[in-house]
């Protein structure tokens, strides 16, 4: 089958490159899995379950709560929402108890809060959890899409051959601008090369997508956060140079406000994905998030840096002491072209205080003729800059996050 399926694109012919216009700044939401997994037994969880039930709570949530007002406008139904079966035209249909209205009615239902509709499809065979997969009907799987009102596709790549990965989302990426509705297109394959170290063609992705997974999925945990971030920062110097606006790399879902994460670590994630120019994707449950999370995922300064229209990727700079320091040119621009930075402290300490330490604007990279104003993005103080050496406390597995504005 898999042979079958290059045979058709090599017949196609030619695959025109990603021509959408969307995701120039890196794209923001709330997407299910993370938080809420697989879960579709209704009856015991009604308020967990994969259902359009949770789907318009959270949709009411982020309007009624600000995120909507924040930039987070993306509401994306990952997996397990389709029926087991196709219909009798091949088409996929969502599960009938769990999605009683279709996914139409529930993409209507986003756009009228002022939202915008996401969906979850595998390249594969099966998706990832075992429902239907679109390798043998992509061209019907965009069309149907577009037909219900959805404007992002994250499409998985479970049960497929990675080796006609890269022809294959390029072809449905096809698809997708045939049906003329603006649709971001969220693809996977890196992620299932990358973890095998076989290193992804980047160029290519850039001309078939607006975001892409790298690597494995995030998990509810400090841990998990620090594997990704350390595969990041080991392969950041062939990464950043392909992200920026339009196409982006993606380190995975948000999940400040769920179980596994402090609040110091919350805001060490927070930081690290908005330096990153990481798109903004919660999976967090809406209605019982703690204020002090929330405010986290709200904090305007902080998303003004992520939202940065310039879209750089920001590297980590220097790690000394078990500090690790993060850079990201931004705007404003001096009178001579000199940037702005985003700049962000995270320690991998466990010593119980606040660590103290230096850095010179040498070592970080800041070559501002005339200096810098420094904010502090999470109190909304203005900090002493020492004139050419940033000195901050650092929290144990927490960080410190400013904004050098160029003078």
């Amino acid at each position: 089958m898999f042979k079958l399926f290059v045979l058709a694109v090599v017949a196609f012919g030619g695959v025109t490159g990603l021509d959408n216009g969307l995701a120039r700044t890196p794209p923001m939401g709330w997407m299910n899995w993370q938080r809420y997994r697989c879960e579709t037994d209704c009856d015991k969880y009604p308020d967990e379950c994969v259902s359009e039930k949770l789907f318009k709570t959270m949709a009411d949530k982020m309007v009624s709560d600000g995120y909507l007002k924040a930039g987070y406008e993306y509401i994306i139904v990952d997996d397990c929402w389709s029926a087991m079966e196709r219909d009798e035209e091949d088409r996929l249909v969502a599960d009938p108890i769990r999605f009683p209205s279709g996914m139409k009615a529930l993409a209507d239902y986003v756009h009228n809060l002022g939202l915008k509709f996401g969906l979850y499809g595998d390249f594969g065979t099966h998706t990832c959890a075992g429902y239907p997969g679109s390798i043998n009907h992509l061209e019907l799987d965009a069309q149907t899409y577009a037909s219900w009102g959805v404007d992002y596709v994250k499409l998985d790549g479970c049960y497929a051959d990675s080796d006609i990965m890269e022809e294959g989302y390029a072809e449905y990426g096809k698809y997708l601008n045939a049906t003329g509705r603006p649709m971001v297109f969220s693809c996977s394959w890196p992620a299932y090369q990358e973890p095998l170290g076989e290193e992804s063609n980047y160029e290519a992705l850039k001309k078939t997508c607006n975001l892409w997974r790298n690597y494995d999925d995030i998990m509810d945990s400090w841990q998990s956060v620090n594997s990704i971030t350390s595969w990041f920062v080991d392969n950041q110097d062939r990464l950043a140079p392909h992200s920026g606006p339009g196409h982006w790399n993606d380190p995975d879902m948000l999940i400040i406000g769920d179980f596994g994460l402090s609040y110091e670590q919350s805001k060490a994630q927070m930081t690290i994905w908005c330096l990153m120019a990481a798109p903004l994707i919660m999976s967090n449950d809406l209605v019982n998030i703690q204020p002090e999370f929330r405010d986290i995922l709200l904090n305007k300064k902080a998303l003004k840096i992520n939202q940065d229209e310039l879209g750089i990727q920001g590297t980590m700079k220097v790690f000394k002491n078990n500090i690790a320091a993060w850079v990201k040119p931004i705007l404003p621009l001096s009178s001579t072209g000199e940037y702005s930075y985003g700049v962000g402290f995270i320690s991998y300490r466990d010593d119980g205080i606040k660590y103290p330490i230096d850095f010179t604007f040498e070592e970080l990279g800041l070559d501002g003729k005339y200096g810098y104003d420094i904010l502090d993005v999470f109190t909304g103080e203005w900090v002493d800059d020492g004139t050419d050496i940033i000195s901050v406390r650092v929290p144990p597995s927490g960080a410190v996050f400013l904004k050098a504005i160029v003078i």
